[in-house]
C-alpha cells in the first residue's frame, strides 16, 4: 500500500510532533523489543489533552498512554488530534490495537511519522482509521523517529539487529598499548556517553578474547535504566571462565560457539548461559547466522564492544551497520588497532563511510559512521 506523505504542514503540527517525538525518546532504554513511539492528543482548539510514550514490552502503548492521561486530566478527546511517531497497530499482540483505541475514542485526525515495518501491520493501521473516517496524515518527522527506532527498522526489514560497533581509540587509531593497557584512552565524558549507547541497545556482544584480556562487566553503569542489555559472546571454543566478572550482573547471557564439549557445555550452562552452537569455516562461529539468531531473539539493536580480531571479522562479512567512535587527542605509536583488516593493494579496495554525526565530549570526540552501500 503507498502511502502519501502530507507536506502542508502547519506550525502547530511540526509543534506537536516534536513534542511527540520527545516522549518518544524518553522510552529510549525500555520498550525493547518493541519500537520507541510517543503520542500527544490536542484538542480541535490546540489544548494538550493526553501525553504518553510506550510502556515495557506487555505494557500500553504510546496511544493508550496518551488517552489514560486525557482520561485522568478530564479531558474529552472527540474531534481531536493525535500525533504518534509511528502507525499506530492494527494487531492484537500482547496489548489490543492501537487504532481500534483511537476509533472508540473518536479522534478526528491522526498525523504519524512513519508506517509501521511490522508486517503485522505495514499500513493496516492507516487503513482502519480511514475507513472509520478519520483523517490521516503520514510523514512528520519521518527521519527522526526512523532513527529512534532504526534497529526495530532493521530486523522487520532484514530479520537481523543493527550492529553497532564500539571503539574508544588514539587519534592514531589505537585502542590500547601493545602490552594490552587501555585505561583509559578516553575522558570521563566520552565513558559515562558509552554507557548511554550501552543501555539503549538489547544487548551488547563482544569476543572471548575480550573476556580473557580485559575481563570486564560489560553492563550499564552511571546511567539510569530499569533492564540491563543481554550479554552475547563470541566464545568459539568455549573458553569462558567461570569465574569471569561477567557473571556478577543478573542477566541473559548468550555465548555462540563453534565446537561441542559436554563438560563444558553443563557447567556454562550451570551459570546460566543459553548455548547457541553456530560453527562455521576454520572452526570458528558463522557469524552471518549468529545475526540470524540475534534477529529470531528480537534483538533490534546490537552493541559490540570487542577486539581487533571479533571486530575485523565482524566488519570483514560486512555485519557492522555503524560505527560509534570515540577519538582520543593522544598519539600512541604502536598499539592494538580496533580492528583487524586485509592488506590492501589499491585505495579503490578500501571499504567506504560517511559520517553520521560527530560531537565533542569533554577533551574527546564521539564520530558516528555507517556504510556507504
Amino acid at each position: 500500500m503507498s502511502i502519501m506523505a502530507c507536506m502542508n504542514w502547519s506550525a502547530l503540527d511540526t509543534s506537536h510532533m516534536a513534542q511527540a517525538l520527545a516522549l518518544a525518546e524518553q522510552a529510549l532504554f525500555i520498550t525493547t523489543p518493541n519500537p520507541r513511539v510517543g503520542c500527544v492528543i490536542v484538542s480541535a482548539t490546540g489544548q494538550v489533552l493526553g501525553l504518553g510514550h510506550t510502556q515495557a514490552a506487555g505494557q500500553a502503548h504510546a496511544e493508550i498512554m496518551a488517552l489514560r492521561d486525557a482520561q485522568a486530566l478530564g479531558h474529552e478527546v472527540k474531534g481531536a488530534t493525535a500525533y504518534v511517531t509511528l502507525e499506530p497497530c492494527a494487531h492484537q499482540g500482547r496489548t489490543g490495537p492501537c487504532c481500534d483505541a483511537l476509533v472508540a475514542a473518536g479522534v478526528a485526525r491522526v498525523v504519524a511519522s512513519v508506517q509501521d515495518p511490522n508486517p503485522q501491520v505495514a499500513g493496516l493501521g492507516f487503513a482502519k482509521l480511514r475507513a472509520a473516517g478519520i483523517q490521516v496524515d503520514v510523514g512528520l518527522g519521518e527521519q527522526e523517529a526512523t532513527e529512534l527506532n532504526i534497529g526495530f527498522f532493521k530486523r522487520m526489514q532484514q530479520a537481523r539487529p543493527w550492529l553497532r560497533m564500539k571503539t574508544a581509540q588514539s587519534l592514531d587509531g589505537q585502542t590500547a598499548l601493545l602490552n594490552g593497557q587501555s585505561q583509559w584512552i578516553t575522558g570521563e565524558e566520552a565513558r559515562l556517553d558509552g554507557h548511554h549507547w550501552r543501555a539503549r541497545a538489547c544487548a551488547v556482544l563482544t569476543g572471548i578474547g575480550t573476556v580473557l584480556q580485559d575481563n570486564p562487566l560489560l553492563n550499564v553503569r552511571g546511567v539510569s535504566t530499569p533492564r540491563q542489555p543481554h550479554l552475547l559472546l563470541v566464545d568459539s571454543r568455549l573458553q569462558t571462565p567461570l569465574h569471569a566478572r561477567l557473571w556478577d550482573t543478573p542477566r541473559t547471557v548468550v555465548i555462540y560457539h563453534a565446537t561441542r564439549d559436554t563438560a563444558l557445555e553443563e557447567a556454562l550452562k550451570a551459570k546460566g548461559a543459553e548455548l547457541v552452537c553456530l560453527p562455521g569455516a576454520g572452526e570458528k562461529v558463522d557469524l552471518a547466522a549468529m545475526l540470524q539468531d540475534m534477529g529470531q531473539r528480537a534483538y533490534n539493536e546490537v552493541h559490540a564492544e570487542a577486539g581487533h580480531k571479533l571486530n575485523g571479522s565482524l566488519l570483514n562479512a560486512g555485519l557492522v551497520d555503524e560505527l560509534l567512535m570515540y577519538l582520543a587527542p593522544l598519539l600512541i605509536g604502536p598499539g592494538q588497532p580496533f580492528a583487524a583488516l586485509p592488506t590492501l593493494v589499491q585505495l579503490e579496495q578500501a571499504a567506504s563511510w560517511r559520517f553520521v554525526s560527530h560531537t565533542a565530549l569533554g577533551c574527546d570526540l564521539r564520530l558516528l559512521a555507517r556504510p556507504l552501500r
